[in-house]
């Protein structure tokens, strides 16, 4: 537990709203992070003042400010995750001999930062700056199953948030928690044909030092060639990021 709580409260909130695919109303922010209505009021307001969350208040939600999109702007020139990663991800390669990528939550789609294509492999949808729906990836899948349960349900409230691709994968919360408890029991997540067809990818996702899921780590194949060792390679790069992220593997 961190010893200055609203600064904890803070980038929760900051995390939540970068999570979402709009505007919240508060109730919201509220259920997902188990805030009181008046913690969550001031502190809202507080970031309101400060430019990191900005009011509409003809639909009564809140989103994230200018000031917000200034620490995001700062991050994409710095590219931190990118550098930590990209050895790593080129040894993830060697190692398999298939094409790896790694990609970051945005909302309720996933958004591809850095590919590594192995040589001979055919090149994929999952390029770099490609957003692809969470649920039907295996690296949002990772990363997904490592979130707090209140969060996904707050992402994926009713089937109306689940985006169909080529007829497969979850298309309700019920069928998507399920799937995401059997991702955290197996320590790794697949996808077999629901981003493109013929091709199946294995994921882990490695976290940060709060322990939430940073990044997905993945590497992709042909749906007729999978191979045992591929979920154990990609979960010890995982597991390494996450280690050089400042976090504790699960």
């Amino acid at each position: 537990m961190s010893q200055v709580p609203a600064a904890t409260r803070t980038l929760q909130v900051l995390r939540f709203l970068a999570a979402q695919p709009g505007p919240v109303p508060l109730d919201r922010i509220m259920v997902a992070l188990d805030l009181p209505r008046s913690t969550a009021y001031h502190l809202i307001n507080t970031m309101i003042d400060e430019g990191f969350v900005t009011h509409l208040a003809d639909e009564k939600r809140y989103g994230l400010g200018v000031a917000a999109f200034e620490v995001g702007s700062g991050y994409t020139r710095q590219a931190p995750l990118q550098r930590i990663s990209r050895r790593l991800l080129a040894e993830l390669v060697d190692r398999t001999g298939q094409s790896a990528h790694l990609a970051v939550l945005h909302g309720r789609d996933v958004l591809y930062v850095i590919e590594e294509r192995a040589p001979g492999r055919p090149p994929l949808v999952t390029d770099v700056g490609v957003r692809l729906p969470a649920h039907l990836t295996a690296s949002g899948r990772a990363i997904l199953a490592a979130l707090p349960a209140a969060q996904v349900r707050a992402a994926y409230p009713d089937r109306a948030s689940f985006v169909d691709r080529h007829g497969a994968g979850p298309t309700g919360p019920r069928e998507l928690s399920a799937l995401l408890s059997d991702t955290r029991q197996r320590g790794f997540a697949t996808e077999d044909g629901e981003v493109t067809p013929g091709f199946a990818s294995v994921a882990a996702a490695a976290l940060d030092h709060n322990g939430y899921p940073a990044a997905g780590v993945a590497i992709t194949h042909a749906s007729d060639s999978p191979e045992p060792s591929h979920a154990d390679a990609v979960r010890r790069t995982a597991a390494e990021l996450t280690r050089r992220l400042g976090g504790r593997a699960q």
